[in-house]
């Protein structure tokens, strides 16, 4: 007679309002406009930021009209705001004041897009799949503030708070990462290399604690063998 093994399946529940460790391998699958779905970082704590680069992979069919990634603080609801304008247009937001770049469409296909920012010349670059658009200037001179909320799904009207599901994101996101400096062309393409292990010094998808808000879904993305 062969010995009975039992098995044990291990789920991940991400329970709104708990906090919640990493996302390593993980989608977020937003299916609906809400003003109630989201994600918050824990994020690394810094005093102000004098450059800044943010990487993400997303895809969605909603044509215009929400946030991809949001800082506030209490002197800026915009200090840091990556803003889908149109299926076409990005705007950035640094301390309230943004530039906007005209790119490839949105679509559902997931797409790696990073910002980066310097301040001190204010230049400001979006790459699209490893591809860099012209350089733009913006918030020359200017610190982004820290003591904020870092947050995804919804834009924020202040800190954290009041959400509009007008402005909400419908849409697949992961991977997004966030350093205190601006990454080179190779560590660029290394990151839109959608298995690098890496992560960021502010935010690391794999390691950055998190509180989930609503009902939407975190799922295993399969896009990387484990």
């Amino acid at each position: 007679m062969k010995p009975f093994i039992p098995v044990v399946l291990v789920m991940c529940i991400y329970l709104s309002g708990s906090v919640s460790a990493g996302l390593n391998g993980k989608s977020l699958i937003f299916d609906k406009k809400t003003n109630t779905d989201f994600i918050r970082f824990h994020a690394a704590d810094f005093s102000g930021l004098t450059a800044f680069t943010v990487c993400l992979r997303a895809g969605s069919e909603i044509g215009k009209g929400y946030s991809l990634f949001t800082y506030a603080t209490h002197n800026y609801k915009n200090e840091l705001l990556l803003w889908q304008r149109s299926r076409s247009q990005i705007c950035v937001y640094i301390s309230n004041k943004a530039v906007m770049f005209t790119l490839a469409d949105m679509t559902a296909t997931l797409r790696h897009i990073c910002v980066s920012w310097e301040s001190k010349g204010g230049e400001t670059t979006v790459w699209i799949n490893g591809q860099r658009s012209i350089q733009e200037i913006a918030g020359k001179g200017r610190v982004v503030g820290g003591n904020g909320q870092f947050t995804l799904g919804q834009y924020q009207s202040s800190v954290g708070k009041r959400f509009n599901k007008i402005n909400s994101f419908v849409g697949e996101i992961t991977d997004v990462n966030m350093w205190d400096r601006v990454l080179n062309a190779n560590e660029i393409e290394s990151f839109n290399d959608r298995c690098y292990r890496g992560g960021g010094n502010i935010i690391n998808w794999g390691t950055t604690a998190f509180t989930k808000g609503g009902d939407f879904v975190i799922k295993d993305n399969h896009d990387c063998p484990h």
